[in-house]
């Protein structure tokens, strides 16, 4: 295949990188790309999603990313999975020797081994410039969820309508589950027996990165689990915080001990982004020295300093993450070509191993199995949102009043970076504005 009928077929059927920011994948389909890579990190702790779909649709997966390395002529395909991960790397095994040029990478349990930055390095020995993009290193990564959608658009002509969801914590039956897009949290949550605590949160996506979700809330393309947790938890106390608060603390308790900076895996590879001068110069209202607060560009926003390394539960993240939003809105742009230094010697040293971070998080008693369910369950109506992915918005292409079948595209690429999006489920169309699609099953 021409690497632009991929490019067509993954644009139109909707294809998005189902695990992060989802990025349009048919953006990353190019001939600069000498190495593909797929990440079976499973980034963040609690999360089963990859390793399930990888384990029961393993031929599927190989086989897709077999041919989207020949599309663009790549002269490898790694498969980046954690070594604990026995029961997924078996599966996998039965089936490499068919596609040459194809190899599994095996990684440490360490956090955040899903941070593509992490992952090529690990796996290449590559280092992407503060800022650059992997294709510069000749590299393209695609999760493992995001290939399964291209086999489905490519094999069975099957846009994508739904979402693989863990639903895992505080219910009564840990289950990871397929649900169509525009269902609510509730409903999701719903598929995993009974809450076990009074006035759950419901916490969208990994406990490191996540955020506080409505119950109301639509499910997304991006959308990968549901951590169910009581209100007084850590992890949700951490999250309501107030930056005009976290700065007092900080300037009034940062034992400048440096750990934040000594700890951060973007800092490990060589990147300018030093969390500890950030937080002093930031606590103390010092411009002498710009570059701490310019460097927060290249925050990856992974939280370890914030979640992990700060021994006074201090808040270097979401500061970072509010410099970084401020330096956004006033137009300036992280600086252009800035090189990393040489990769820390002590790197090897100062990885987070997952399992201790889960019991800082208070975490490890949720950590069971969440078995993969693949009926989709049955909604009364969805909510589609048209931006589901970096780039334009989709454009509806229906009005109310219109009957639809799941799998119909009812909003279409926009100009630039943009894809289709589906109807995912039979019904009719009962609201249609510039954010969303409301569609009320038969």
């Amino acid at each position: 295949m021409e690497i632009k009928e991929l490019q067509d077929i993954i644009q139109q059927n909707g294809v998005v990188g189902a695990g992060g920011a989802g990025f349009p994948t048919y953006m990353k389909l190019t001939d600069k790309a000498n190495t593909i890579l797929m990440n079976c990190a499973e980034c963040e702790p609690l999360l089963k999603l990859h390793r399930q779909l990888l384990e029961k649709h393993a031929y599927e997966i190989m086989k897709t990313f077999h041919m989207i390395q020949e599309t663009v002529g790549a002269s490898e395909a790694i498969i980046g999975i954690k070594k604990s991960y026995v029961q997924t790397i078996n599966a996998l095994n039965q089936h490499i020797e068919e596609f040459p040029g194809m190899r599994l990478h095996l990684l440490d349990e360490v956090y955040p081994m899903g941070d593509e930055v992490v992952l090529i390095y690990e796996a290449t020995g590559r280092v992407v410039r503060p800022g650059g993009l992997p294709i510069e290193q000749g590299v393209a990564v695609f999760n493992v969820e995001t290939v399964y959608n291209v086999y489905r658009a490519v094999e069975e002509k099957q846009p994508v309508t739904d979402k693989y969801v863990s639903v895992v914590a505080e219910v009564s039956d840990p289950v990871t589950v397929r649900v169509p897009l525009g269902c609510t949290l509730e409903e999701v949550v719903a598929q995993a027996g009974n809450t076990t605590v009074k006035d759950p949160v419901y916490f969208v996506g990994g406990p490191m990165m996540g955020r506080i979700g409505n119950g109301s809330d639509p499910v997304t393309k991006t959308t990968n689990a549901i951590l169910v947790l009581p209100k007084d938890h850590l992890i949700v106390a951490k999250k309501q915080r107030t930056s005009s608060i976290d700065l007092k603390r900080a300037a009034s308790i940062c034992c400048q001990c440096n750990t934040c900076t000594d700890l951060c895996p973007r800092h490990n590879l060589g990147h300018p982004i030093d969390p500890a001068k950030f937080m002093r110069a930031a606590a103390n209202q010092d411009f002498r020295d710009l570059n701490p607060y310019i460097d927060a560009s290249f925050c990856s926003s992974c939280g370890v300093c914030e979640m992990y390394s700060c021994p006074q539960s201090l808040a270097p993240r979401s500061l970072l993450a509010d410099m970084k939003g401020g330096l956004r809105k006033a137009g300036i742009r992280p600086p252009q070509g800035v090189q990393p230094k040489p990769v820390q010697e002590s790197r090897e040293y100062r990885k987070v191993p997952e399992e201790r971070l889960m019991a800082r998080l208070g975490l490890t008693k949720y950590d069971k199995d969440a078995p993969l369910h693949e009926e989709l369950i049955q909604v009364k109506k969805v909510k589609i949102l048209l931006s589901q992915h970096i780039g334009a918005p989709a454009q509806a292409i229906v009005k109310a009043g219109d009957t639809v079948t799941r799998g119909q595209m009812i909003a279409q690429p926009a100009q630039g970076l943009s894809v289709g999006i589906h109807a995912s489920v039979n019904g009719k169309v009962t609201e249609v504005t510039d954010r969303y699609i409301i569609i009320a099953v038969n």
